[in-house]
């Protein structure tokens, strides 16, 4: 399993980016997908998640009406679109999958709010 995330850098508050995550080693299309994040000093929280047809998704309240997770199961692809991004939104952004009962995490990318 193996989950390669994109997409993050430095944007000003209300700005917009949209993460991806590249999943390879496993049937993409047969799991839930999700998006966490952790900012220094504190613990890992989770974002967002997609289940594996799209239909189902959830969110965190803090990004509700500002985040929307996406996937294309022809690209094995999750992504994550997020706008008016505030800078309580800095954070090291990561994909998981969990397969056979193991969490898989790729190895985050960071976005940072700042003006």
């Amino acid at each position: 399993v193996q989950l390669v995330e994109s997409g993050g850098g430095l944007v000003q508050p209300g700005g917009s980016l949209r993460l991806s995550c590249a999943a390879s080693g496993f049937t993409f299309s047969r799991y839930i997908m999700s998006w966490y994040r952790q900012a220094p000093g504190k613990e890992r929280e989770l974002v967002a998640a997609i289940t594996s047809a799209g239909g189902i998704t959830n969110y965190a309240d803090s990004v509700k009406g500002r985040f929307t997770i996406s996937r294309d199961n022809a690209k094995n692809t999750v992504y994550l679109q997020m706008n008016s991004l505030k800078p309580e939104d800095t954070a090291v952004y990561y994909c998981k999958v969990r397969f056979n009962g193991v969490d898989y995490w790729g190895q985050g990318t960071q976005v940072t709010v700042s003006s």
